[in-house]
C-alpha cells in the first residue's frame, strides 16, 4: 500500500560550513570548506517521504534569484511536481550551517521567499484534501500551517507537526493535530506533555526516540548505532519517514521504528536532501538488524 504525503513548508538554500568546532559568541573560527544543497524542512522532509516510498507534493515558494532554480531542480529529480513551488519577487529562502568535527551544526535562517506563503489556494487546498497525511514545520508563517491544518482537519486527513524553528503554536492548530515530532529539547520548551496531542513523537539523538501515545505506556524507539558526519536533515528525515509510514498504513511504532533508523542513516552522510537513504537502504538495514539479532 502506497500513501499520498502533502508538506506544505519551506524550501531552503543550505550553505553549509565545516569547521573543527562552532564558534562561541564574538569568536570567529576558519572554515576548512563550504558546500551549497537545496534543504529547507518543508524541501527535506518531503524529499523523505518520497524516498520513503510515498506520493509526495510540496506546497512552498522560491524567489526570483538563482537560487529559485536548484531547488526546482531538486524538487523535479525526486518525481515531485515542480509547479507546486511558487514564484514570488526576492530572495529565495536560505541557511548558514556551520558544522563542526564531530557532526553537531547550528543553523540560521533567512525566511526569504517562505515568508511569502500565506494562504493556500483553492488547489492547494484540494491536494491537502487528496492525501493521506499533511505535514507542516514553523518555517513558513503561522497563517498558512493554521490554513493547512484546517483544511485537512474537515477531510478527515491525518496531520503530522514538527513544530521547528520552536515558539508557541495556536490552540486552534494543536487541536487539529494527530501527531507532534519534537526534539528534547523542543519537547521542554514547549511543554508538550500538556498538550492535548494524541500522539507525541520525541527524537533524542543518539538515544533514539519516544512514543507516547494518549491512553498507552511510554514506547521507547532504540537507536541504530552510526558514526555521525553531519547530523543536518536528520530530523528531518525522520518525519518524512514517519509520514510515509502511517499514510501506508503502519501502526505508530513500527512508523518510528523505521523512521529512526532513517534518520541514523542520514547522519552518516553529507547534506540534507542529499544524505537522505531510499527506503531499500532501509530495508537492507532492517533486515541486517534482524539477521543480527537472530
Amino acid at each position: 500500500m502506497t500513501g499520498r504525503v502533502t508538506v506544505v513548508g519551506s524550501a531552503n538554500v543550505d550553505l553549509v560550513y565545516r569547521v573543527a568546532r562552532i564558534p562561541a559568541p564574538g569568536e570567529t573560527v576558519t572554515a576548512d570548506s563550504v558546500d551549497v544543497y537545496a534543504g529547507g524542512k518543508g524541501l527535506n522532509q518531503a524529499v523523505a517521504a518520497r524516498r520513503a516510498g510515498a506520493v509526495t507534493e510540496l506546497v512552498a515558494a522560491v524567489g526570483g534569484d538563482d537560487h529559485a532554480q536548484l531547488l526546482v531542480d531538486a524538487v523535479n529529480r525526486e518525481g515531485m511536481n515542480p509547479a507546486r513551488l511558487r514564484r514570488v519577487d526576492g530572495p529565495s529562502g536560505s541557511a548558514v550551517v556551520t558544522i563542526d568535527a564531530a557532526g553537531e551544526n547550528n543553523i540560521v535562517i533567512l525566511r526569504g521567499a517562505n515568508a511569502a506563503l500565506r494562504r493556500l489556494t483553492e488547489d492547494e487546498r484540494e491536494l491537502v484534501r487528496s492525501s493521506d497525511v499533511l505535514v507542516c514545520q514553523l518555517e513558513v508563517p503561522d497563517s498558512a500551517v493554521d490554513d493547512a491544518v484546517r483544511t485537512a482537519l474537515s477531510a478527515g486527513v491525518k496531520v503530522v507537526l514538527n513544530p521547528t524553528p520552536v515558539r508557541p503554536v495556536s490552540a486552534a492548530i494543536i487541536a487539529a493535530v494527530d501527531v507532534l515530532i519534537v526534539n528534547e529539547h523542543e519537547a521542554e520548551q514547549l511543554r508538550v506533555t500538556d498538550m492535548p496531542v494524541p500522539c507525541v513523537v520525541t527524537t533524542l539523538g543518539s538515544r533514539g526516540a519516544t512514543l507516547a501515545v494518549s491512553g498507552k505506556p511510554l514506547v521507547r524507539i532504540p537507536a541504530r548505532k552510526t558514526f555521525a558526519i553531519d547530523s543536518t536533515g536528520a530530523g528531518d528525515t525522520f518525519v518524512g519517514y514517519f509520514a510515509a509510514g502511517i499514510a501506508a498504513g503502519a501502526d505508530y511504532e513500527t512508523a518510528a521504528h523505521r523512521a529512526s533508523i532513517a534518520g541514523s542513516l542520514s547522519v552518516e552522510e553529507q547534506g540534507a536532501v542529499s544524505s537522505i537513504p531510499t527506503t531499500q537502504t532501509v530495508n537492507d538495514t532492517l533486515h541486517i538488524e534482524r539477521v543480527g539479532n537472530s
